[in-house]
């Protein structure tokens, strides 16, 4: 949610930073609306301070003997009005709340412009590219050979864009989420949280996914909705609390189910595991200070790096442009794994600064530590979220990468104490 005060003092830089994101000019209108409730209001206290008044001089027209009809009349009357004028206020309130719950995050000076992900920034890429003997296949070709990766099964079960694994597979993607939590929780100095799949709309519009991308989750019949990441009930911990600057930083993770429509997807990925509609994912959320969190937002990116160079998978760092950065975000690091059977980088991490954008939505601050025994003024938290890492789409590069000609996979020696010391799957 953006800051109307901020709009407001400067509506020529709020409109500069929406054409960053290829949006029209909005400050004029949201201003105009704001002028109309303020208006209102100012009315509105002027006509409570003549009914105070007529009250006054109704009592001492009763004390006195005197006729109050008239007197009583234009109470009556600027009562009415006074009803009306709140209605028109509280109506131009959430016209201007509803437009600026539709508009994106302004973004960080250092992203590039651009219209699409032909403008991202390669930042940096790390790990060595595999030389193969023989043509790499990719990760269906290999599990489906396997016998251990089954969509017809899962289609009779669910439908497309799921999938039913079996066995080593099945092993091996559980052992993917529990390194990874594991190592965020040891090294990294995240909390390990178990949370619910289903969240009310609260949640989800505090962490910016309503209303833009209600067509992208599913929603239950009672009005919950699946969480399409952990970011949602994550991040909402902290939802309408004022928090001691000494709880800063906080720094949660949780492995979860996630759940996506993958509306607009249609045609994309159609093959395998890349875009399902349910997946697991390991999620980290950070909560800090404003003057952290571009340092935060490193830390978050080196967390999720670290796991793809642990399972010894080539990647490249990419700062998304204005164009592909999410709606939320002020700032985005894109991970990229290597597949060689696709032989094409794919996202597999996004770690994304939201600065104040989630936190004004969700209305969650903090309060300093008192300067010459005063109080500060309670302030908006920044909050960070960011994928460390999809389970399935590190499985499909350990795949990959892993795969022999004979159509086995070798295991990265980071797994191999959660698969009781198993080397390698299949042939």
């Amino acid at each position: 949610m953006h800051d109307l005060r901020a709009l407001r003092a400067d509506p020529d830089g709020f409109d500069a930073a929406m054409a960053r994101r290829g949006l029209p000019a909005a400050s004029a209108a949201l201003l105009a609306r704001d002028e109309r409730r303020r208006a209102a209001l100012t009315r509105l206290q002027e006509l409570q301070a003549r009914r105070n008044a007529l009250s006054r001089e109704v009592g001492q027209a009763r004390r006195a003997g005197g006729d109050t009809t008239e007197l009583e009349a234009d109470a009556v009357s600027l009562k009415g009005e006074m009803d009306r004028l709140e209605a028109d206020a509280s109506a131009e309130a959430l016209a201007v709340q509803s437009a600026l719950a539709e508009l994106p995050n302004r973004l960080d000076p250092e992203v590039p412009d651009g219209r699409d992900e032909t403008a991202n920034l390669v930042v940096h890429e790390r790990g060595r590219l595999r030389q193969f003997a023989f043509p790499p296949r990719q990760h269906y070709e290999l599990g489906e050979a396997l016998g251990m990766m089954d969509f017809a099964a899962a289609s009779k079960l669910s439908g497309s864009r799921f999938v039913v694994l079996r066995g080593p597979l099945a092993r091996l993607e559980r052992a993917l989420g529990q390194f990874m939590l594991d190592l965020h929780v040891a090294e990294h100095g995240y909390v390990e949280h178990a949370v619910p799949l289903l969240v009310n709309e609260a949640a989800m519009y505090g962490t910016d996914k309503l209303p833009k991308f209600a067509d992208q989750s599913f929603r239950t019949e009672d009005g919950r909705w699946l969480i399409p990441t952990a970011e949602v009930p994550l991040t909402s911990l902290v939802a309408g609390e004022i928090l001691p600057q000494s709880a800063l930083p906080i720094r949660v993770a949780a492995l979860s189910a996630c759940f996506r429509s993958e509306a607009g997807a249609a045609g994309r990925d159609t093959r395998g595991m890349l875009r399902q509609h349910q997946f697991m994912k390991v999620e980290l959320v950070s909560v800090v200070a404003a003057e952290h969190s571009a340092a935060e937002h490193e830390r978050m990116t080196r967390a999720a790096e670290t796991v793809l160079e642990r399972l010894e998978i080539p990647y490249r760092r990419i700062l998304l442009c204005a164009g592909d950065t999410g709606f939320g975000a002020a700032r985005t690091h894109d991970l990229e794994a290597w597949l060689p059977g696709q032989g094409a980088w794919r996202e597999v991490s996004s770690c994304s600064n939201t600065r104040d954008f989630q936190a004004r939505r969700m209305n969650a601050r903090m309060r300093r530590e008192p300067v010459a025994g005063e109080k500060g003024t309670p302030e908006f938290v920044h909050t960070l979220n960011g994928s460390g890492v999809a389970v399935g789409r590190a499985l499909i590069a350990v795949m990959e990468n892993g795969q022999r000609e004979d159509g086995g996979i070798d295991v990265p020696a980071a797994l191999r104490p959660y698969l009781g010391g198993l080397e390698r799957i299949g042939a």
